[in-house]
C-alpha cells in the first residue's frame, strides 16, 4: 500500500506525471461560466462586490496592439477565478498560466481550465511548453496573458514578495519575437493590484472561526479576550507546537526571533540531505530548488514504502517552511485591520492542515490598473536587480500603497 501524503493544507506537489495542458481558445465556454461567476466568486472566494479602476489604461494598450501581460499581486486562492471580472470588463477574453496542480484537482478542472483560457506551469522544473506557449501569446498580441509574478499565494495584502525571475523571461522573450516579426511592435506590462476589504461583522465572523480553532487544539474558546490578543495567543501556541515538532522543546526569545530560527532549522537539514549545499535568496526560492530536486524521484522512481515516505516527509517540511515565512514580522502587532487579522487566521487554519481554510466575508475587491511598462528587450546585468520586476514590483507597491506605509 502506498503511504497517504501528510501535508499540512494546500500543496501544489502530485505523485502524478505532469503533462502540459494546453489553453483551449474558446469564445463560449468564457461566456457560459462567466454567467455564474458573481455566485461562485461569492460562494467561493467571499467576494461579494467589486470595483475596476484604471480600466482605460489597458484599453488603449489593447487598441494599440500590443502584446500585454497582466501582473497581479497573488493574496488568495481566488484571484484567479476573479480574473473572469476583467474578461466581463473588457469584453475580451485572455489566457492565464496556472501551477499545474490546480489541473490535478478533478477531471472537472482538468477539463474546464483550458477552456477558461488556463494553461499549466509546472513550476518544479523547466516547463518548456508553458514557457513557449506564453511567449507566443505575448508576441502574438491575440489576448492579453496573466502571470502572477510572485508565484505563490501569500495571504499578505500589505505586503508584497520578492517577483519571480521568469515574468521577466516570458517578456522579454516575447518583446524580442515580436520585434522581429513587426519591428516597432511593443509588449508591454499592466501590474493589477488587488486589494480585498473586508465589509461584516469581524466580532462574528472571525470569533466563530476562532472558538473552532481554539477547540481543536484543546483549548476553551477564548472569548474574554480582545480579538488581536486571541489571534497572537494562538499564533504563540501554533509556533509552540511547531517547535516541539522540530527542535523538541519551545524555545525562548520573542516572536520575531524564533520564526527565522524555526525556518533555519525546517529547510537547513533537507538542504544538507538533497542539495549538498545551502541555498540562497528567500524562503520560496529556497522551497523552489528543493522541490525540483526532490519531485523527480518522488514521480519517476519505483520506490519502497519506507523511502515514500521519507519523500513525503521531506515535503510536508517544504510546506511548513513556506507557510513560516508568510508570517511577516509585526503584521499584527499595532491596531492591525481586520483583513490582516482575517488573512493571518487563516494561515493558522493551513498550518493545522485545513485544505480550504474558511471564508471570511463579505468582501469587497479593488482591482487597479498601472499604467503600461514597455518591455526593453536588452539583455539585464546577471548581477543586477532586474529593471522590468523592480519597475512592475515599484507599480505593484504605489498601487496598494504599500509606499506610504514604509
Amino acid at each position: 500500500m502506498n503511504p497517504k501524503p501528510i501535508l499540512p493544507g494546500p500543496t501544489v506537489v502530485s505523485e502524478k506525471a505532469y503533462t502540459f495542458s494546453p489553453p483551449v481558445n474558446s469564445r463560449f465556454w468564457p461566456w457560459f461560466f462567466g454567467m455564474f461567476l458573481a455566485r461562485h466568486l461569492r460562494d467561493s472566494g467571499g467576494i461579494h462586490t467589486h470595483a475596476i479602476s484604471g480600466l482605460e489604461k489597458i484599453q488603449e494598450s489593447l487598441r494599440a496592439g500590443h502584446g500585454i501581460l497582466i501582473a497581479p499581486n497573488h493574496v488568495r486562492p481566488s484571484d484567479p477565478m476573479s480574473m473572469g471580472l476583467l474578461v466581463q470588463a473588457l469584453k475580451q477574453n485572455i489566457n492565464i498560466m496556472a501551477s499545474a496542480h490546480l489541473f490535478f484537482d478533478s477531471r472537472f478542472h482538468a477539463w474546464l481550465m483550458p477552456r477558461l483560457g488556463a494553461f499549466s506551469l509546472y513550476r518544479e522544473g523547466l516547463d518548456r511548453e508553458s514557457l513557449k506557449m506564453a511567449v507566443h501569446i505575448l508576441s502574438a498580441a491575440e489576448r492579453p496573458l496573466i502571470v502572477f509574478p510572485e508565484g505563490v499565494v501569500t495571504r499578505t495584502n500589505d505586503r508584497l514578495i520578492a517577483l519571480q525571475e521568469g515574468t521577466a523571461f516570458i517578456a522579454r522573450s516575447a518583446a524580442k519575437q515580436r520585434a522581429t516579426k513587426s519591428p516597432g511592435a511593443k509588449v508591454v506590462v499592466h501590474p493589477l493590484a488587488l486589494r480585498y476589504t473586508f465589509k461584516g461583522n469581524l466580532n462574528q465572523e472571525l470569533g466563530r472561526v476562532l472558538n473552532r480553532i481554539e477547540l481543536r487544539i484543546g483549548w476553551q474558546a477564548q472569548q474574554e479576550l480582545a480579538l488581536r490578543e486571541r489571534v497572537i495567543k494562538l499564533g504563540l501556541a501554533l509556533l509552540a507546537l511547531k517547535e516541539m515538532e522540530y527542535f523538541g522543546a519551545v524555545q525562548g526569545g520573542s516572536f520575531n526571533e524564533r520564526m527565522p530560527r524555526l525556518l533555519e532549522q525546517v529547510l537547513g537539514p533537507l538542504e544538507s540531505e538533497w542539495l549538498k549545499t545551502g541555498a540562497e535568496g528567500n524562503a520560496v526560492e529556497r522551497v523552489k530548488v528543493l522541490r525540483r530536486a526532490i519531485l523527480p524521484r518522488l514521480v519517476s522512481a519505483q520506490l519502497a514504502e519506507p523511502e515514500k515516505k521519507h519523500i513525503w516527509k521531506c515535503l510536508y517540511d517544504l510546506e511548513i517552511a513556506q507557510q513560516i515565512y508568510h508570517y511577516p514580522p509585526d503584521y499584527i502587532s499595532e491596531n492591525p485591520s481586520a483583513e490582516r487579522l482575517i488573512e493571518t487566521v487563516a494561515r493558522y487554519e493551513e498550518a493545522l492542515g485545513v485544505a480550504s481554510p474558511e471564508v471570511i466575508g463579505p468582501l469587497h475587491l479593488q482591482m487597479d490598473f498601472g499604467d503600461a511598462i514597455v518591455v526593453d528587450t536588452a539583455r539585464p546585468d546577471r548581477h543586477a536587480p532586474d529593471p522590468l520586476l523592480e519597475k512592475i514590483s515599484e507599480s505593484l507597491s504605489t498601487l496598494l500603497g504599500l509606499n506610504k506605509q514604509r
